[in-house]
């Protein structure tokens, strides 16, 4: 089966659609599963260098509000456990994702960490900000200061849409740690690759996602694990 770049994150598949490990390779998409079985095919991005190795990648704001959804409803699940009073939504695509699960955990709101500052914003409550997709940074992650009373005491969740190699994540870990907030889980729409645990996985005991996707290394014309 082939898809169309405008076909990806567009519907939910079937359990078993796909072998996620076929003895050829993937050639052009990885189909990660949810916890029900339910597969999503993701294309498959060849990063920088050599060109040896690639990622699936998922774009949540280019995805249909169904399967959005559906992340969303997983993702709720796998957090309600850690009992999170209060959720707070990393940029960018993370804040759409961290609205949608709160309001089905019953939270009237979020606390969204922003890259754009206001004045009333204080140095103290800020960090930069980098990731896998913006290599040279640049950008600063703000803690509205404002916000620091629903934060005080509460069971805090912190959600972006995909952790990658975790330092978008860690920056916003760094951020919530000068407010004096240590969260008590981290979820986002899809774990992809390794590289995030040696970053995140002393910060926070418990990491969540419905998806997850591997690093994939070049094999003739096609991508294995």
């Amino acid at each position: 089966m082939t898809y169309q770049p405008h076909e990806f994150w567009q519907s939910l598949l079937p359990p078993g659609t796909h072998d996620t490990d076929p003895p050829e390779g993937h050639a052009d998409f990885y189909p990660a599963s949810l916890p029900d079985g339910r597969q999503l095919a993701l294309p498959l991005r060849v990063l920088p260098g050599d060109g040896t190795m690639a990622v699936a990648s998922l774009i949540l704001n280019q995805a249909s509000f169904a399967v959005e959804d559906a992340l969303a409803d997983a993702l709720a699940g796998l957090l309600a456990p850690s009992r999170p009073e209060v959720i707070v939504g990393v940029p960018t695509l993370g804040l759409p994702l961290a609205a949608n699960v709160a309001r089905r955990l019953g939270h009237a709101r979020i606390v969204p960490l922003g890259t754009s500052r206001k004045f009333w914003y204080r140095d103290e409550l800020s960090m930069p900000l980098k990731s896998i997709t913006t290599p040279g940074g640049g950008k600063t992650l703000f803690l509205d200061p404002r916000m620091l009373p629903l934060l005080a005491g509460r069971r805090v969740a912190v959600i972006d849409d995909v952790i990658s190699s975790g330092q978008s994540m860690a920056s916003a870990l760094g951020l919530l740690g000068k407010a004096g907030v240590t969260p008590v889980a981290i979820g986002c729409a899809m774990l992809q690759g390794e590289a995030w645990m040696s970053t995140l996985a002393a910060n926070v005991r418990e990491i969540v996602a419905p998806l997850r996707s591997p690093l994939l290394r070049k094999s003739g014309q096609n991508w294995r694990q």
